[in-house]
């Protein structure tokens, strides 16, 4: 028991990344995984070119460490990561491939979204109804908000009162041929 204080005394437990709390008592690469925009794979070759073992915990890394994970996560990703790992490829105003982290992904899926609904384009126009985007099936699936099921009339029927339902009075046009 000494030894696991010993040991958890030069934890810290809470580590700020890239606008997001990270738990510091899990191992680097799942730890950095729940970064919106990072996921497993891409924290592990990150991890792998900063020459950091991927199952140590990401808390008991000194300052000098997370800098350079902060760094590479926000400034240098072009040089740790393949152009297949980015989640902005081609950017519509520089064209590069980009890699969002945090709120700035939120931010920039919403910006494409907004633009994709004021050209008018099927996709924008899918998304505007609220309807499946990229192909898939909808008539059995995505029927959110709808009742489940037809309800059908049944005729003759009581009304909820009780009372049995009225005769229909006679149309206005069947008096006057008369």
């Amino acid at each position: 028991m000494a030894e696991q204080k010993g040991k958890n005394e030069n934890i810290k437990y809470i580590v700020r990344l890239a606008n997001t709390n990270l738990d510091g008592t899990r191992q680097a690469v799942y730890a950095l995984s729940n970064i919106k925009g990072i996921g497993y794979r891409t924290a592990e070759i990150l991890l792998k070119k900063l020459n950091i073992p991927r199952n140590v915990k990401l808390g008991e890394l000194d300052d000098s460490k997370i800098d350079e994970i902060k760094d590479a996560i926000e400034r240098r990703y072009p040089e740790f990561y393949p152009p297949w790992t980015m989640n902005h490829q081609r950017d519509i105003q520089t064209g590069e491939n980009l890699l969002k982290v945090g709120p700035d992904l939120g931010v920039a899926l919403q910006d494409d979204i907004n633009r994709m609904k004021r050209t008018r384009s099927y996709k924008g126009m899918r998304h505007e109804k609220g309807k499946k985007v990229r192909g898939q099936r909808t008539r059995s699936n995505g029927r959110k908000g709808l009742a489940v099921g037809v309800m059908k009339k049944r005729e003759g029927a009581a009304p909820e009162g009780g009372a049995p339902a009225a005769a229909p009075a006679a149309a206005p046009a069947e008096e006057a041929k008369k």
